[in-house]
């Protein structure tokens, strides 16, 4: 019910300010008792997606950043519903990464299984896009990576999303274990995309989805 309530939040204001709330508002919003809607919001607080700040009137919250990229993959869901393969193209500007994509993409368990499954083997980096929405893929557009063992150290599995990038072949790469926000994206190709295609931080790059 995460969604329901922040989704009840956002209509009463609460992104972009802070507004003053007490639960028993809330509780007649979503149709539930005082003490469900006040467990709900420290819920919200606890995973990160509200802030709030108790004032001798009551209490004032404000959906954070990650709240309201909750809202936008919950939009971008219900867009999938409705409009189905007419969203087949991502946009986004290239961003600078952190610097472990030549590491873990050089790892032969992940290469050999990039050959397999995606036709190519990766180029050792990443090309790291920040889209203006968050990226909410088909699930079976899917194409899972298993992980493995190597040299004493597990690497986790991950799943990639087949696009091409102004005619090129590449992947967008999802880690199953990653604090990467949703609308920050790694991609992969069997060129460097920086290089082939003149790319800078900052530059405007579209990407679409097979």
């Amino acid at each position: 019910m995460e969604v329901e309530t922040l989704k009840r939040l956002a209509v009463m204001g609460a992104h972009g300010s802070q507004i003053s709330l007490s639960s028993s508002v809330l509780a007649t919003w979503l149709g539930t008792s005082p003490q469900t809607a006040a467990r709900r919001l420290a819920l919200l607080e606890e995973q990160g997606y509200l802030v709030r700040k108790v004032t001798s009137s009551g209490q004032r919250v404000r959906i954070t950043e990650k709240g309201w990229q909750r809202l936008q993959v919950e939009y971008q869901e219900y867009r999938r519903v409705f409009e189905g393969e007419r969203i087949a193209v991502v946009r986004g500007k290239v961003t600078a990464g952190l610097g472990e994509g030549q590491y873990y993409i050089s790892r032969e368990g992940y290469r050999i299984q990039f050959l397999q499954s995606l036709g190519f083997v990766p180029f050792p980096g990443t090309l790291n896009i920040k889209l203006d929405e968050p990226f909410v893929p088909l699930s079976w557009q899917a194409i899972k990576i298993e992980g493995f063992q190597d040299e004493g150290r597990t690497f986790g599995g991950c799943k990639c999303y087949k696009i091409r990038v102004r005619g090129i072949e590449a992947a967008i790469v999802r880690p199953e274990r990653s604090s990467y926000p949703e609308n920050l994206v790694e991609v992969i190709a069997p060129v460097s995309l920086r290089e082939a295609l003149g790319l800078v931080n900052g530059d405007e790059v579209k990407a679409t989805l097979e």
